[in-house]
């Protein structure tokens, strides 16, 4: 009788001879699988060494778009070089860490190709030309992350709040308690920032070409684009003492076109005591129009209203005026574009842009006065960007 330890035994080495015998048979599944095995692993090392080599700084750098323009930006910034000796190349900050993020990534990144095919940026002037777009792209996707390649390196935790500047240690406290993240407020460290007015004057360029080549007919409904002098009566020129001004953005029916004029109407609200200012709604300082000392009277009145918060009194105004036919629009949805493009250029740049519904109409005249000095608006622009906020608030109607 053969022992069980020795059936054991001579089981084991009958299950290695087979699979000896497998390996050495040409068309086996052995070697297939072997050669299988094989190639995984030398394409998926191949596929893997490529993909790194995409990240390295001196890949990033290798055509001309990137290195004659923001390669030298970034030389000049403390990601490239600084005290600690610690430097962030460009995949550091553009290229995700993990895996699944990474692909998606660098498909997104393949569109870069027909760019480079089409000469998009080839020249510093159309790299220049594009500089805003490219950068908003970046900017979103950054915002959308919550600013992820940036937390490689930084974090809130690890902050010494007791070692940053005063400020800056109660701007990144705030935004840490507020759920702000990094390229909410950095959005001018490794690149020149883009001339942020570009966007707004493009759109606000188009308006006003397009409203240059369309005169309003009467029934339709426009959008003032700048302040404009009004006459109660058609004058003979433009050149006529103006008997007051409409501000923009106001939206008015037109009721009647003449030559280079239009009679429009004009609605809006009047508060006790301050006659000579039309205003937009009841008990909101939204400017509509200021009249001239004769104009008063000759506004029709409808119901009058007592304010339950101030008792103030507000009546509602209507008159009917002649102004020149350039500078207004039908376009109401551009005009919209138009203002959310400056919103977020001027008041978007050094920290989150607060949201539209943050604030009461008239809550946004302090806000908005309070940051004046800091954003590059001429005095027409900051009232057309002051109205359009007041009528996006959270007591108007607009976004939340």
């Amino acid at each position: 009788m053969v022992p069980t330890e020795t059936k054991s035994v001579e089981g084991k080495d009958a299950v290695w001879k087979k699979a000896l015998d497998l390996l050495k048979r040409p068309t086996s599944l052995g070697l297939a699988g072997t050669l299988g095995i094989a190639v995984g692993v030398i394409g998926w090392g191949g596929f893997n060494t490529a993909m790194e080599a995409t990240n390295s700084l001196e890949f990033c750098t290798s055509c001309h778009e990137m290195r004659d323009t923001v390669y030298q930006e970034y030389k000049t910034s403390i990601h490239y070089s600084n005290p600690a000796g610690v430097r962030a190349i460009c995949s550091d900050c553009h290229v995700p860490k993990d895996w699944t993020h990474k692909i998606v990534r660098k498909v997104q990144a393949s569109n870069e190709l027909w760019g480079k095919l089409t000469g998009s940026i080839s020249t510093p002037e159309k790299f220049e030309a594009k500089r805003l777009e490219l950068a908003k792209h970046e900017w979103a996707r950054m915002k959308a992350s919550d600013s992820r390649e940036c937390r490689n390196c930084h974090s809130f935790q690890a902050m010494d709040f007791q070692h940053q500047r005063p400020k800056s240690a109660e701007q990144m406290q705030k935004a840490m308690n507020e759920g702000g993240t990094c390229i909410d407020c950095h959005k001018g460290i490794a690149h020149k920032l883009p001339d942020m007015t570009t966007g707004w004057k493009s759109i606000y360029s188009d308006l006003v070409a397009a409203a240059a080549t369309t005169a309003p007919k009467a029934g339709a409904s426009v959008t003032t684009l700048a302040t404009k002098g009004f006459w109660l009566t058609k004058p003979a020129s433009a050149d006529a003492a103006v008997d007051g001004r409409l501000l923009a953005p106001t939206p008015v029916a037109v009721l009647e076109s003449d030559g280079g004029f239009v009679k429009v109407a004009v609605s809006g609200w009047q508060q006790e005591g301050a006659e000579r200012i039309v205003y937009a709604l009841q008990g909101k300082r939204i400017f509509v129009a200021a009249l001239g000392s004769d104009t008063v009277d000759k506004v029709e009145h409808g119901k009058t209203v007592t304010d339950p918060d101030t008792e103030q009194k507000w009546t509602e105004a209507k008159l009917a005026v002649w102004v020149k036919s350039d500078l207004m629009t039908a376009e109401a949805a551009r005009v919209d574009a138009f203002g959310q493009e400056m919103f977020g250029a001027s008041c978007g740049l050094c920290h989150a842009a607060p949201p539209l519904g943050h604030y009461l109409a008239n809550q946004w005249i302090g806000n908005l006065n309070a940051m004046k000095r800091f954003v590059a608006l001429d005095d027409e622009q900051f009232r057309f960007l002051q109205k359009w906020v007041q009528l996006h608030a959270s007591d108007t109607g607009g976004h939340k």
